[in-house]
């Protein structure tokens, strides 16, 4: 597979076309795929403060191959709805997208929510459990946090 594009977007940045397709990319995987029916569309994806990364084949702005937000969080910023396409999972897609919402975030304080058996990836950005497991929807999550570096 020849390298994805890293894109990034404010939510004024997206035409329908594009955003459209991220959000079908998160239903497929946490709703389909994850058999769990949850109100996906919770109205932080237009927030003006809100980031939108996105991976794409070249010449492909709307097959989206793996996608996450950032959103502004108080003093923190907090990583969400992660996901990969299950074509390309494996193939540290995103690996590359957390990196890339750390790097926009220069060294502030950032958490997540993660899915329990995925803490040992985050922890490989510098996060820590930070709380007890909980479950939401039906899965296993573990808050974590990964403090601000200087």
């Amino acid at each position: 597979m020849e390298e994805p594009v890293l894109r990034r977007a404010e939510p004024d940045e997206l035409d329908p076309a594009t955003l459209y397709a991220l959000l079908r990319l998160r239903v497929e995987v946490f709703v389909v795929e994850q058999a769990c029916p949850y109100p996906e569309l919770d109205g932080r994806d237009l927030d003006p403060s809100t980031v939108h990364f996105w991976l794409t084949p070249h010449g492909e702005p709307t097959a989206v191959l793996g996608y996450l937000r950032l959103l502004a969080d108080g003093a923190q910023y907090r990583i969400g709805r992660v996901c990969t396409a299950r074509r390309v999972r494996g193939s540290g897609l995103a690996g590359v997208l957390v990196q890339a919402a750390l790097d926009d975030v220069r060294g502030a304080a950032c958490v997540l929510d993660s899915q329990s058996y995925l803490a040992g990836f985050y922890e490989r950005f510098g996060f820590e459990v930070a709380g007890e497991e909980f479950v939401e929807d039906g899965i296993p999550h573990l808050p974590m946090r990964r403090e601000a570096t200087a």
